[in-house]
């Protein structure tokens, strides 16, 4: 159903880990593009997903990073150390200059491990399709939104569908609202004729190795508005002071005043996850984690709002 987008980094990866039961349990898959070439976190990550009969998609030609020039060593260890394990599958990254023979190549040296496409800018969705018939039913695809329109999507109408779409609006940290629309697609999906949906989480999907100087800090947290029909909202909490680079803890401890005091009023509708309960602790403490440590907790509690959305308690 859920289908997150992670780049794999170390944060990310760790999200993925500390998730792995309630992602499980969701019955949702995360897809990984590894962009480091050191694959021990990868692999820790993986096996955590194996370890509670989850899945998880592992794109086995990255378009970021350091294997987007090869991906033999993503290749080798799905063959080592997962190729009996039916719940993680090799993803096939349909790039823009990709040709139809590379994509059925990279397809029928994947075929032990489940493959499915991921549609982010290939432009001859009549031939794959044409090629790949006689399998339709048993395959997955999924569409990045802003590469594949509707007339695109309709020529692997029998398989499986996702449609993966960036809710998450990029700006500088000063620069944010402090309440936005994220996304519906969670609640219209199966209005869009897919099967499933998916997200780049509270990341967005725009690449970058590192970030520049965070002159503002800010903690990002997505909810449910049941008075929006469902749709999803999400805060922006922002230091008050931008001006320069010094002090991320002191700016940290701003925002999360921020976002503490809006939790408390009465009618908050953000879920009282386990990352909102760690932000909590966080205040009380007076303790600064580090930047990847916040869009960690930011990422749990995107995964497990949309958890309990999907799965609510009885």
């Amino acid at each position: 159903m859920y289908h997150p987008y992670f780049r794999g980094k170390q944060y990310e990866l760790i999200t993925i880990r500390e998730m792995a039961s309630i992602l499980q349990e969701a019955d949702f898959c995360p897809i990984i593009e590894p962009v480091k070439e050191t694959l021990n976190g990868l692999n820790r990550t993986l096996k955590a997903v194996a370890e509670v009969e989850g899945r998880a998609i592992l794109i086995v030609n990255p378009h970021h990073g350091d294997l987007s020039e090869s991906g033999k060593p993503l290749t080798e260890l799905l063959q080592e150390e997962f190729l009996d394990l039916p719940g993680i599958s090799a993803g096939i990254l349909l790039k823009p200059n990709m040709s139809v023979t590379d994509a059925l190549k990279c397809f029928e040296n994947h075929s032990d491990h489940s493959p499915c496409f991921i549609h982010a800018g290939f432009t001859d969705a009549k031939t794959l399709s044409g090629r790949l018939d006689l399998s339709m039913k048993d395959q997955c695809h999924i569409f990045v939104d802003r590469f594949c329109g509707k007339l695109y999507q309709k020529h692997f109408k029998q398989a499986t569908r996702i449609l993966l779409r960036d809710g998450f609006q990029k700006k500088r940290n000063r620069d944010y609202e402090q309440l936005e629309f994220f996304s519906d697609l969670h609640a219209t999906f199966e209005e869009e004729g897919m099967n499933g949906f998916g997200d780049f989480l509270i990341v967005g999907d725009d690449y970058s190795e590192t970030g520049g100087p965070a002159y503002a800090v800010a903690i990002h947290l997505t909810f449910i508005d049941s008075d929006q029909d469902d749709a999803m909202q999400i805060y922006h909490f922002v230091s008050d002071r931008q001006d320069t680079p010094q002090d991320p803890a002191g700016k940290f401890a701003e925002a999360l005043d921020k976002m503490i005091s809006i939790l408390n009023k009465r009618n908050s509708k953000v879920e009282e996850t386990s990352a909102v309960q760690e932000f909590r602790e966080l205040q009380h403490q007076g303790h600064f984690p580090g930047l990847g440590y916040i869009k960690k907790l930011s990422m749990n509690h995107h995964i497990e709002t949309l958890a309990r959305y999907f799965t609510p308690a009885t």
